[in-house]
């Protein structure tokens, strides 16, 4: 059997990429180091959900924060309200808002080249934002690009928490795959999940390829020692699959590198 492609992506999204990747006749080996867990509704979280009318824009961060702000809405708005525009980062985040909340969604232009907040924010519709009212719905920590940027264009920006990553050890068998270095190309989407990752990685796993899905991961991926880097235009299993398609078909060569 041929060399996998690990992925490392958790719940429905890397199912998806998974399913993808194997209609296209790949190995694939999931790396499972991370599960999303909602978290308990607070009384602030609550006050949001109830004054969700008197924001003009929402804007959530993944797919997974979607379901979470749609199954809160359910429970406090049997009508959403009219008038508040919705934006994603990506178009997985979009088409789940699509789905379950039937609102449309703003999303970064293709001529972008990727799905990236800096992406997010150069839309005209983000520029001028005085006296307007944000939500950022979104996991606990991550990057405070989109709330400090919003906040310097004039918006009352509102961050709501609601969901944690938690992460755990790789399994001792996938520790000695990556270890080693024996897969054709590990792809990674989050720089959480990377940082996670670098720590079983030694040399021969940072000579073979791997895949993100931005230029602002593949700066973290240098800094961690990768280098065979390939930048996908975004998240989607499209994406992810067109840069792996410049990667040698029969993998890297395992080189264990000095010490």
């Amino acid at each position: 059997m041929s060399q996998p492609v690990l992925i490392c992506r958790p719940g429905e999204r890397g199912e998806a990429l998974a399913a993808a990747l194997r209609e296209r006749g790949e190995n694939v080996e999931s790396l499972n180091v991370m599960q999303l867990e909602a978290l308990p509704e607070t009384p602030e979280m609550r006050r949001i959900w109830l004054d969700i009318d008197q924001y003009h824009k929402i804007i959530v961060i993944s797919p997974f924060a979607a379901t979470c702000l749609s199954e809160a809405l359910d429970r406090f708005w049997p009508q959403l309200p009219i008038g508040i525009d919705y934006y994603s980062v990506g178009s997985a985040t979009a088409a789940t808002l699509y789905d379950q909340l039937g609102v449309r969604v703003h999303v970064p232009d293709l001529s972008a080249g990727e799905d990236t907040s800096e992406a997010l924010l150069a839309l005209a519709s983000l520029q001028q934002l005085a006296h307007q009212r944000i939500l950022l719905v979104a996991g606990e920590g991550g990057r405070p690009l989109l709330a400090e940027t919003l906040a310097e264009r004039g918006a009352l920006v509102t961050r709501a928490a609601v969901y944690r990553r938690r992460f755990q050890p790789l399994a001792p068998t996938l520790q000695t795959r990556l270890s080693s270095g024996n897969y054709r190309a590990l792809i990674v989407t989050s720089s959480e999940l990377l940082e996670h990752l670098a720590k079983w990685c030694n040399q021969a796993a940072l000579n073979q390829p791997l895949i993100v899905s931005s230029r602002r991961l593949a700066t973290l991926a240098g800094i961690l020692g990768f280098c065979d880097l390939k930048v996908a235009s975004g998240a989607t299993p499209a994406a992810l699959i067109a840069a792996l398609e410049t990667c040698d078909p029969q993998g890297a060569d395992v080189d264990q590198g000095t010490y």
